[in-house]
């Protein structure tokens, strides 16, 4: 009986102890002791003995995950170890408006082979070169809008205006 409690408590402990340590280890070690614990209930006290074990392993994980979960985020002590400021920059430039941009010249500032980055209107978008590779300065016109790059050509007199 005292392995069983034992088994439980340093399962329960581990559950509780996998919200401050990061990964998965310690819950997925504590889920293993209470089953462990569930299995050998069910082997020294039978199916009776096994089925008040799992239902107290219920209960008490389920305890701990409402403390975890519900709780312990509203109190003083997690607003102290929480990020309260949100950081509001981007890894990439705001989309080109396509009406805004197809038919208008770009700047090669990187070589496109065949993706590179262009500049147009005095910001750096990620390219595409349609038709074969481009030098840095070489100018270009931006004949449409890919999700998140532009796609670029050399200038002919077949493009469209």
């Amino acid at each position: 009986m005292t392995l069983i409690l034992m088994l439980f408590g340093a399962g329960v402990l581990l559950l509780a102890f996998e919200v401050i340590v990061p990964g998965a280890i310690l819950g997925i070690i504590g889920t293993v002791m209470i089953l462990a614990g569930v299995v050998l209930s069910f082997d020294q006290f039978g199916t009776d003995g096994g089925l008040i074990a799992t239902s107290a392993a219920v209960a008490l994980t389920g305890l701990t995950l409402f403390l975890e979960f519900v709780l312990l985020p509203k109190s003083r002590v997690a607003r102290k170890l929480s990020l309260a400021n949100t950081v509001a920059g981007t890894s990439q430039p705001a989309l080109a408006d396509r009406q805004a941009v197809v038919g208008r010249e770009a700047v090669a500032v990187t070589a496109l082979v065949p993706t590179g980055y262009v500049e147009f209107d005095g910001r750096r978008y990620e390219a595409f070169a349609r038709h074969g590779h481009a030098r840095p300065g070489d100018r270009l016109r931006i004949i449409d809008v890919d999700n998140f790059r532009l796609i670029v050509s050399q200038p002919t007199k077949q493009d469209p205006q």
